[in-house]
């Protein structure tokens, strides 16, 4: 049994694609525990692809013993908002879709994505934020645009 758990972690952090390395901007607490609070952060994530675009991101985060040890399922609501920090650089072409930051919600079974897609049609970058899991996922979602200055054209994959 034990080999099934860890051929089953070992899948899932695989599976999780780019890590995201998030800033906390800040935190408010929302419901009141003697061992912790469960919180409402924001954290700023940078695309890797991207120079220049910075995406912000508020989620649930769950307080307690559980949270403070990374056990506690975290709720899959989150939001975004992705602005033009600086100028905008390409580092590579980029592909039409893409899971540019992923991070664990739970110890094993959920993961927030941010999902990139380009609209050539607008000159935009969209990005899309969701949560799921193993089994199954959440329809909350949440998206953004970071619209591209006119004279710089996206390179597609």
């Amino acid at each position: 049994m034990l080999r099934i758990g860890t051929i089953l972690a070992t899948l899932a952090v695989m599976s999780l694609g780019p890590v995201a390395h998030a800033e906390e901007i800040g935190s408010v607490s929302t419901n009141f525990r003697m061992t912790g609070s469960d919180k409402v952060v924001i954290e700023a994530y940078d695309d890797p692809q991207v120079d220049g675009v910075t995406c912000y991101v508020s989620r649930a985060r769950t307080g307690g013993i559980k949270g403070s040890l990374g056990m506690a399922e975290d709720p899959p609501e989150s939001s975004i908002a992705c602005r033009q920090v600086g100028p905008i650089v390409f580092k590579a072409p980029l592909k039409q879709q893409d899971n540019v930051f992923s991070e664990r919600m739970s110890m094993l079974f959920k993961t927030l994505h941010v999902v990139r897609a380009v609209d050539r049609k607008r000159n935009t970058l969209v990005y899309l934020t969701y949560s799921d899991r193993i089994v199954s996922g959440s329809p909350q979602n949440s998206v953004t645009a970071v619209p591209v200055p006119t004279g710089t054209a996206i390179p597609v994959k």
